[in-house]
This record gives structure tokens, C-alpha cells and sequence, in this order.
């Protein structure tokens, strides 16, 4: 499938902007479910695009950095997968665990700029202590740019490349492989809500989550339910919310309320 060159320079732009987000705008731009969507509309095929950056935006939920350690990064995965499922015309599962190789590339990316950024912090330290504001701009800016580069010629590259050789390869690869590749990408979402669950979860929270999963399973036994499932479980999901909000609340006013005057000994 050909594109034209105004659609690989919307793509760039676009990867360009969400790697800067991901670090420094800070406005969840770079989320997959978001990135998915956009990269959908370019190329003319939002329903893929949103199906494919759903699926990725659940195996990456429960990801984070942990000191200087990057897990593997949402930014190109993600775009990466919705060009490929797309493109390729790829079923969204066995795009989403082909972008995986293109998502490490992204953390060595986000290393590599680290790593170079480190001996300009001794410049940036100079600059704060003469008050040169302007000079730590900068380099905020300087490194910003640099990001939003790497990630986006890495994006490129392959876009351009999966476009002109893609059909070719996808053909080459044998069937197993590609139901391999598809069953990984179908675990990872799950993989991706049990290491959220294993961090946010607690005991108090337990029932409320068999609760939700018995609830979904209802739902989606019935055909004419499937289509608004996820509507239905929001608003169930929001009145249980706001109830335990509505009874904590009015636990700590009565004890705000509650005032010890001394023992009862004398019985009064």
C-alpha cells in the first residue's frame, strides 16, 4: 500500500510530539490508545487504529520506569504497531507483538539521549546558579528536540521501509509463526492489567475487582449487551465508586465529630 509524502511527514510530526510528551508536556498525548487513534486518521483507517492502540494501551498499563531503568517504550510500540496492523494489513494482536522489537529500540533511544544529556547538567548547574534562565531553556529544548528526532526517524524509516517491502515479508512468514506471533499479542494486554493489578491492588480491594470480573462475564454472555459492555460496566463500575465515597465521607465527619471529654468512671 503506497502513502504519500504528506502522510510521512504527518507521522513524524506526530511521533516528534509524543515523545516530547511522553517526559515533558506530560498530557498523555503519547498513550497508545491516543497515538493509535491519530496514526488511524493519517492513514485512513481509525477503526484499526483504535483497536490496535487499545490492545497495546492495556499490555503497557502497568509499565514504569524504575530508577534508570526504561521498560520497553510506549511512544514507538505503540505507533509502530498501528502502522504495521494497517499497512500490512495485520491482525491486531500479531501487530502488537511485532512492535515489541521497535519498542525496545525506543528504550535504547530514551537511554542514549540520557546518557548524552548527563555531562550538560554541570552546564545547566552554571546556568542556574548566574540565574540564566534562558540557558536552561536551552537545553530543555536542546533534548527535547533530540527525542523527538531519534523517535521520529526511527518511525520513519520503517514506515517507509514496512511500505515498500512489507506485503513481501508477510507473505514469507510461515502461518505458526504467525499464530505465535498473534497468541503473544493476545496474552500481553493481560500480562500488562496483572502487573497494574499487582501494584495497585489491596486487600480491601478484592472484592470490588470479583466483583467487576463477574459482572463483565454476565454482560458479555448476552449478545444484544456486547456492543455497550464496556458503557454498562463504566456507569456500574462509577455508582459503586461514588457510594464508598459517600460512606467513607460520612465516616470521617461523625469521626471529626466524636469528642472525648474524659473516662467514664463515675458512669456519666
Amino acid at each position: 500500500m503506497d502513502y504519500t509524502i504528506f502522510q510521512i511527514i504527518l507521522v513524524f510530526i506526530v511521533t516528534f510530539i509524543a515523545a516530547i510528551d511522553q517526559f515533558s508536556f506530560l498530557e498523555s498525548l503519547y498513550q497508545p490508545i491516543v497515538t493509535g487513534m491519530v496514526i488511524g486518521l493519517i492513514l485512513g483507517d481509525l477503526q484499526t487504529g483504535l483497536i490496535v492502540g487499545g490492545t497495546y494501551q492495556l499490555m503497557t498499563i502497568g509499565n514504569m520506569p524504575v530508577g534508570g531503568a526504561q521498560p520497553p517504550n510506549a511512544v514507538i510500540g505503540g505507533i509502530m504497531a498501528a502502522i504495521l496492523a494497517i499497512t500490512l494489513q495485520l491482525e491486531p494482536t500479531v501487530a502488537v507483538a511485532t512492535a515489541i522489537p521497535f519498542s525496545l529500540l525506543g528504550q535504547y533511544g530514551v537511554t542514549i539521549i540520557f546518557s548524552l544529556m548527563s555531562p550538560v547538567m554541570s552546564k545547566a548547574d552554571s546556568y542556574a546558579h548566574d540565574a540564566n534562565t534562558k540557558g536552561i531553556d536551552r537545553i530543555n529544548y536542546l533534548a527535547m528536540a533530540g527525542l523527538g528526532t531519534i523517535f521520529g526517524l526511527i518511525v520513519v524509516l520503517f514506515f517507509i521501509g514496512g511500505a515498500a517491502f512489507g506485503n513481501q515479508a508477510v507473505a514469507a512468514i510461515p502461518q505458526w509463526l504467525m499464530g505465535g506471533l498473534g497468541a503473544a499479542g493476545g496474552m500481553m494486554r493481560y500480562v500488562g492489567f496483572a502487573i497494574l493489578l499487582k501494584v495497585m491492588v489491596s486487600k480491601e480491594m478484592w472484592g470490588f475487582f470479583f466483583m467487576g470480573f463477574g459482572l463483565a462475564t454476565i454482560v458479555m454472555a448476552a449478545p444484544s449487551l456486547q456492543g455497550p459492555a464496556l458503557i454498562i460496566l463504566a456507569f456500574i463500575g462509577f455508582a459503586l465508586a461514588f457510594w464508598d465515597y459517600q460512606i467513607q465521607s460520612k465516616f470521617k465527619v461523625a469521626a471529626a465529630n466524636t469528642y472525648d471529654f474524659g473516662g467514664d468512671e463515675d458512669g456519666i
